[in-house]
């Protein structure tokens, strides 16, 4: 067996992982029929990691259950579908490794390893990771695990296509799945609208988008809001410095609340002053991140480290402070409804915009390995609709092995696009 990764692919397996997205299937698809037009043979890996990271010899992978073989049939009508055809899931074999170092520890890596070989025992000749920036990062683990392997070991190339619905990736504009999110977002936030000025109540609607603000801004231009705050807006009087460790000294950036929710009151008082007792204010989950400690005691993390943000009800929480901060301030009753939006949208019906976009993402796996021949990238779109290929040591930190966050810059045209459409509020 040659050292290096082999470029005669005869067959190919495909794994989705994470959370959903519009258009999955529209990438997954188009990447599937490009190389059974090749005469290769194409396996659908099914829920993500979850049952290759259990793989053993004694329990081989067994077709229609742990994987599927594409056909031209199967692939019918795909493109445009809903749902995810392989399924998808959180399993993260990667996540005791964190360092390049620990490439070379059997116990640290074995999840890794029974990854491997359990690809292997299809005689695959490339991987085609769809998924997040964690599910990057197991991409680039599991290229890495490669290539501390012995001389004459099997290698395939690893090719990874960006998948969030919070467009929060680094290495690409737009995301496949995020304007269909945002509008499914956005009619709810419009329906929403009517509701609060038929009762002269407020809806405040916590949006998917863990680490960046980029669905949570754009349902809200979208749907028309009256506000909207994430992860970004968390900077100068809206934040403070919280020591979490009186010894080391280690401290954490978490959200002014009293100044958060003094800036929230104001839009309504100054929409009350416009004749408008009503309106929809929408904030991003990740701000939940940046709550005090003490709204976290207890909150459990999974896998991949991030807080259960679902468990926190951020929304509610936000809704009843902002409720009676109102109240305090104004000396009337206002109804603040608070919500969580963002499943409902994962799965949508993709958009045409996004069914392109999804399916130049997985022609884009073809060709980066049959065509460019290359192994560690993440395939790209930009211009019209032009691929570019970047490779996994300019999205992942070296050292730490962690990707980069592409927030939402405040001084970008996006982030001031907001503020003009907005309720007016002195800063």
């Amino acid at each position: 067996m040659p050292d290096s990764p082999n470029f005669d692919i005869k067959r190919v397996a495909i794994l989705f992982a994470g959370g959903p997205a519009p258009a999955a299937n529209a990438v997954i698809s188009t990447a599937a029929h490009s190389f059974l037009e090749e005469g290769a043979q194409v396996f659908g890996i099914k829920h993500g990691y979850s049952r290759l990271a259990e793989y053993t010899a004694a329990g081989p992978l067994q077709e229609g259950t742990d994987y599927i073989r594409f056909t031209h049939e199967t692939l019918t009508n795909a493109r445009c579908s809903r749902g995810i055809m392989i399924g998808t899931a959180r399993t993260n074999p990667g996540k005791h490794v964190s360092s390049p170092e620990h490439l070379k520890d059997s116990a640290l890596v074995a999840p890794l390893r029974r990854v491997y070989e359990g690809l292997c025992s299809l005689e695959v000749d490339a991987l085609i990771s769809i998924g997040g920036d964690d599910t990057l990062k197991t991409a680039n683990k599991i290229k890495m695990f490669q290539d501390n392997l012995p001389a004459g070991a099997r290698k395939f190339p690893v090719i990874h296509l960006p998948k969030t619905i919070d467009n929060d990736y680094s290495g690409i504009d737009f995301t496949f799945g995020f304007f269909t999110a945002v509008e499914t977002l956005a009619e709810e936030i419009r329906n929403l609208n009517y509701d609060a000025a038929a009762g002269r109540a407020y809806f405040l609607c916590e949006a998917m988008g863990r680490s960046a603000g980029w669905l949570a801004y754009g349902a809200a231009i979208a749907g028309e809001a009256s506000m909207v705050l994430s992860v970004e807006d968390i900077t100068g009087s809206l934040a403070e410095t919280e020591v979490i460790n009186v010894e080391t000294g280690a401290t954490r950036k978490v959200m002014e609340m009293d100044r958060v929710i003094d800036r929230m009151v104001d839009m309504m008082l100054a929409r009350e002053r416009e004749g408008r007792e009503y309106g929809t204010i929408v904030v991003a989950e990740g701000m939940a991140e940046f709550l005090p400690s003490k709204y976290l005691e207890g909150v459990s993390r999974d896998d991949h480290g991030h807080i259960n943000i679902a468990s926190i009800n951020f929304g509610a929480m936000m809704a009843s402070l902002l409720a009676d901060r109102y109240k305090e301030r104004s000396g009337k009753v206002r109804k603040v409804n608070g919500l969580q939006m963002g499943y409902e949208a994962r799965c949508a019906q993709p958009h045409a915009y996004d069914v392109m976009l999804g399916s130049q993402l997985g022609v884009g796996a073809y060709r980066a390995l049959v065509e460019e021949k290359l192994n560690g990238v993440m395939v790209s779109v930009s211009g019209q609709f032009n691929l570019h290929y970047v490779p996994f040591e300019e999205l992942v930190d070296p050292k730490t092995l962690v990707t980069k966050v592409r927030y939402i810059e405040t001084t970008s045209d996006f982030h001031r696009l907001a503020r003009f459409l907005e309720t007016c509020v002195d800063s």
